[in-house]
Order: C-alpha cells, then sequence, then structure tokens
C-alpha cells in the first residue's frame, strides 16, 4: 500500500488543449471527496483554464513554457508525457487521463501512438498488454489492434485467442458478469462474404473461434460489423439489453464510428490488461475551442464516473 492506492489520480493532458478545463468543471459537477483525488498537473495551467472548488492534491509537472490554447509544442507534449510518467510511478487505485496530442509528444521526442502506449511502456510487466475497451454504459467495443496504419493489420489465431480470453477475464473478475457473449466483427465487408471479398475471417478468425468456444467462451463467428452495430444502436437507443456484451472490432474505425456516433459523449475509452485501469474521454484535445470556457466536460465526467467505486 501507498499514499496513493486509494485515490484516483486525473492527469490533465495537453496544456494547451481542453483538458484542464473539462477537469476542473467535471469536478465541481460531481462534487466528489477532495481526499480521493490527487491530480498531476500544474497549478499556473490549472488557474488558466478555471478554478477548483475543493483543496485537491496536485503533484506539480514543471511547465516553464506559456500557456497557449490550441498551439501544438514540444513544451506541452513533454509535460504531457510527464504527467504519465508520474501517474504511473505513484500507482494510484486508477488512472483518469485528459486528452493529449501525439503530434506535440512528438515534437518532444516521446515516439508514442497514444496514451495508451505511454502507459503500458510503464506499467506493463510479465505478458500484460494493454487493450483498449470503449464502453457506454453497457455496450462495449474492444479494439483486436489499437493505433496503427490500416496496412499494417495482421490478424492471427495467437492474437485473437489471447485477447478475447483475457477480455472473458476483464469481464468475469472485474464487471462481475459471468459467462460474458461476444460478437466478432469480420475484418472485410459482409464478413468477407464466404472468402470472396477476403479470406481473413475463413484462414484465421474461424479457427481461433472454434478453440475459443472449445475453451467455453461464448463468441460469434465474424459478423458484419454493419448489421451488428444497428441492432447495438437500436438497443442503446430504446434503452433495451444490448444484444452482446461487448463487440470486438478488428480495427479502430470499425469500432469507435459507430459507439462515438451512437453515444456521444458518453463514450469512454478505458484501458485493460493492465494492473490499474484507466478511462479518458472519448474525444480529443479540440484545440480550436481551447481557451474558450465552452468544452463540455461531460466525457470527463463519465470517464471519473467509471472508475469511482
Amino acid at each position: 500500500m501507498n499514499k496513493y492506492s486509494n485515490k484516483i489520480a486525473i492527469t490533465t493532458g495537453d496544456p494547451n488543449g481542453i483538458g484542464a478545463e473539462i477537469t476542473i468543471k467535471a469536478l465541481k459537477s460531481l462534487n466528489l471527496d477532495a481526499d480521493k483525488i490527487v491530480l498531476i498537473s500544474n497549478k499556473k495551467i490549472l488557474n488558466f483554464y478555471g478554478k477548483l472548488d475543493k483543496d485537491y492534491e496536485i503533484i506539480e509537472i514543471p511547465f516553464s513554457a506559456e500557456v497557449e490554447p490550441g498551439k501544438i509544442t514540444a513544451q506541452s507534449g513533454e509535460f504531457s508525457f510527464l504527467s504519465l510518467k508520474k501517474v504511473c510511478e505513484i500507482k494510484p487505485s486508477a488512472i483518469v487521463t485528459a486528452p493529449t496530442a501525439k503530434n506535440a509528444m512528438h515534437m518532444a521526442g516521446h515516439f508514442f501512438n497514444g496514451q495508451t502506449e505511454v502507459l503500458q511502456s510503464f506499467l506493463a510487466h510479465g505478458r500484460q498488454h494493454a487493450e483498449m475497451l470503449f464502453i457506454a454504459k453497457d455496450f462495449r467495443v474492444l479494439l483486436l489492434t489499437r493505433h496503427c496504419a490500416l496496412n499494417d493489420i495482421k490478424l492471427t489465431e495467437d492474437l485473437i485467442i489471447k485477447k478475447i480470453t483475457d477480455l472473458k477475464v476483464f469481464f468475469e473478475e472485474k464487471l462481475n458478469i459471468k459467462n460474458p457473449k461476444f460478437a466478432l466483427c469480420g475484418l472485410n465487408p459482409h464478413a468477407g462474404e464466404d472468402g470472396i471479398l477476403g479470406s481473413e475471417e475463413i484462414e484465421v478468425m474461424k479457427p481461433a473461434v472454434e478453440k475459443l468456444c472449445k475453451a467455453g467462451i461464448s463468441v460469434t463467428n465474424p459478423l458484419p460489423s454493419d448489421t451488428l452495430f444497428v441492432r447495438a444502436g437500436f438497443a442503446y437507443n430504446h434503452n433495451q439489453k444490448i444484444p452482446f456484451d461487448c463487440y470486438i472490432a478488428a480495427y479502430h474505425d470499425q469500432g469507435l464510428i459507430p459507439i462515438k456516433t451512437i453515444a456521444g459523449d458518453k463514450t469512454v475509452n478505458m484501458t485493460i490488461g493492465l494492473d490499474i485501469i484507466r478511462t479518458s474521454p472519448g474525444h480529443g484535445t479540440a484545440f480550436d475551442i481551447a481557451g474558450k470556457n465552452i468544452a463540455d466536460e461531460n466525457g470527463m465526467i463519465s470517464a471519473i464516473e467509471a472508475v469511482i467505486s
């Protein structure tokens, strides 16, 4: 146990984006016990975007530059990276991250494809691998592949089996959902149309599903994603039971376009597979509105609520 092991740690993201603003607004709206929260930020940045209404502990990350809303700078990228490094060092009960900019971190010399990858580099051990699970109430989407170009997507039996096996463990141990039901999205249009539009479903995905089913995991054969998400969207919008406990998308946009279209700012990005769960709003830094005090805090509220025990 350490002094932060029962606290939620919140990073405020890129100093020139909306992160600090939505963090301040979300905390005011939620009215949480100040002793349960620690902010990884900088008082100059926080004071620029608003005023905290409680005496939250703040772990200061150096930031000598001026706050310049909407600007992409190496200094803001360095601050974002150091904030993530620090939050991993203190090992809180959960992590909530405000949005950062990949290009700013790249300018600072930290060549990661996103916050998930940074967290994995500091927190993963053994065979752990961070996974991106997007949630909106009971509507959930797991990505088989994360931030990579479409040309770089390569699905293998081992990858599918490991990710879905680990997902079942997470559902049973963390969400208390026994024998969860998973829907697997095909990689190709119409799930390959029996090999006419692609062979991955037949050669890779179905063999993996057979092995998973033999291991007692409930997962469908690869199905056309458009039909799957139409049914999920109808259920979500009519407050009906979502047909599956989780939809497993083959690549980033296949999963994120439907859940963000359906759930909007209620979508939360949850990192699982590491010792500490991390959540983040489903949106980005919104540089175009940074510093105007018009950013909507609902995404940050949802991200914090997702880790409140």
